[in-house]
Order: structure tokens, then C-alpha cells, then sequence
């Protein structure tokens, strides 16, 4: 049985809240990611991909997410300030018949990080593609970044191994990429998990993030 494709619809959450992201929100992810704290790991290309100015920015982000899968911006329930736009997170490489599909080009804000933001985001998405029929999704980051490496290890994915040469960063060197995966069967250990941190950061109100700028 193949999978089919996740619904374009808000998913939310205790601590935040998906919505499909559109273009009428880049000013809103603009001012949330692009930092070059959130670019020097390798996201985007890389530091030589970060653009601060809005209309550079806008351009990257037209040639850089899957707008026709399943992009979606990451606002907060609560805390500091509700309803603010943090991040990015994306369902894409949608494989129906091979019932695979990779969760990725997600950034947030610095001020969130470390906060329930990625738990719960992760916890959204791969619940959306399991409940489509996915059986295996995958996570990848640049092999150097350290930190995203150690988010994705955080939650329970498997890592596979490093597929060389991979892509081209925005200085025209070439990363290697860390692949990592959860398989259906891992799921419920994952999203037990996941929903463990959760209650830990509902527990210790450490849900609300630093005030954003």
C-alpha cells in the first residue's frame, strides 16, 4: 500500500503551531532566521548563502524551499510572543510509492533553540507522514554541523551513514551530507520520546523562549 500525500493543513500543537508557508510570510521568516548564527552550520548554503537584506532573502527563499511540496512555518502558541513566526520546517522529496520522504530544511530563530520548538515541531511532522502511510523518513545535515547532528541523534534517529560529495554550498565548496532516518516500526519509541521532552518542558515552563528582537 503506497503512501499518500500529507493534507496542506495547519498542524498544531501545546508550544507551537504549523502552517503552510507562503510568500506573504518570508518577511516574517526574514526577520526570525536570517542571522548568520542559523546559516554558519551549513544551513542554506551555508554562511555565503545567508542574505540579511529582505529582498535577497525573499529571492534565496524562492529558489530554496519545495514550494510545491510541504513547506511550513513555525509559529509560537505562547510565551514572550504568541503567534510569532520562529522558524521553518518542510515535509519534501515526496516518494509515494516508495512510502519515503525526508524532513528537512528546517531553521529557527536562536532564541528558540533548546526550547520545546524542535521537539514539538519534529514530533508534528513526522506524525502528519507516518499517519499518511510514510515508512521511512529521512533527516540530513551538513556533516560539520555539529549541532543540528546532535538535535537529530536527540530524538531517536538512526543514523546511516555520510553521503560524500552531496551538494554544492553557496561558496562553491562541496559538503557531505549525515543521513539519518526513522523507520515506522521506530515511531512509537520516537514519538514516546519526543512527547517525554515535552512534558519535561511543560513541567519547568521552559517552553518560553528568550524575547525575540
Amino acid at each position: 500500500m503506497s503512501a499518500s500525500l500529507p493534507q496542506r493543513s495547519v498542524l498544531s500543537g501545546r508550544f507551537v503551531r504549523l502552517e503552510p508557508l507562503t510568500l506573504d510570510l518570508i518577511p516574517d521568516l526574514h526577520r526570525a532566521i536570517a542571522v548568520p548564527e542559523v546559516f554558519a552550520g551549513g544551513y542554506g548554503g551555508g554562511p555565503a548563502g545567508l542574505h540579511t537584506d529582505l529582498d535577497g532573502f525573499t529571492a534565496w527563499a524562492q529558489a530554496y524551499y519545495r514550494w510545491n511540496e510541504l513547506p511550513f512555518a513555525v509559529r509560537l502558541v505562547h510565551g514572550n510572543h504568541p503567534g510569532a513566526v520562529v522558524g521553518t520546517s518542510s515535509l519534501a522529496d515526496l516518494d509515494l510509492s516508495g512510502e519515503s520522504v525526508q524532513l528537512g530544511w528546517t531553521a529557527y530563530a536562536p532564541a528558540v533553540w533548546g526550547t520545546a520548538v524542535n521537539a514539538e515541531t519534529k514530533l508534528l511532522l513526522l506524525g502528519s507522514a507516518f499517519d499518511a502511510g510514510f515508512r521511512r523518513i529521512s533527516i540530513q545535515a551538513d556533516s560539520l554541523n555539529a549541532r543540528s547532528r546532535a538535535a537529530i541523534s536527540g530524538i531517536g534517529a538512526v543514523f546511516e551513514g555520510i553521503r560524500r560529495r552531496d551538494k554544492r554550498r553557496a561558496d562553491g565548496s562541496w559538503r557531505d551530507t549525515a543521513v539519518y532516518s526513522v523507520l515506522s516500526d521506530e515511531w512509537p519509541a520516537v514519538r514516546a520520546g519526543l512527547e517525554e521532552r515535552l512534558e519535561r518542558f511543560a513541567a519547568g515552563r521552559q517552553d518560553a523562549p528568550p524575547p525575540l528582537e
